[in-house]
């Protein structure tokens, strides 16, 4: 029977790298808003990645992580759902509210 903290260890010394060394300074709610933050789309990019299936769902899975390791599962799951939904092709973005119909003006 293989151990899971002998297994996680491994894996963890695996992907470990000069580059990445560092990263133990922080705790892993921190690594995981960095990476909600790093993986949120911005006003700025979101016509050109709002319907771009893997950023929205790597979005929602960050966004996951960071409920999970702040104990509110409950907010884990829709986010899980989503990020599915996105990968599944369920989902669909809606249409931006901006440049929706716009009612003719009456002369």
């Amino acid at each position: 029977m293989t151990n899971l903290n002998s297994t996680t260890s491994t894996a963890s010394n695996a992907l470990e790298s000069p580059h990445t060394a560092h990263l133990s300074d922080y705790t892993s709610l921190e690594l995981a808003q960095a990476l909600a933050e790093r993986l949120a789309i911005s006003e700025r990019d979101w016509h050109r990645l709002k319907s771009n299936r893997n950023a929205r769902a790597g979005e929602q899975l960050a966004a996951a992580l960071v409920f999970l390791l702040t104990n509110q599962p409950e907010e884990v799951i829709p986010r899980l759902n989503q990020a599915t939904g996105w990968l599944e092709r369920t989902i669909t973005a809606p249409p931006c509210p901006t440049h929706g119909t716009t009612e003719k003006k009456q002369p």
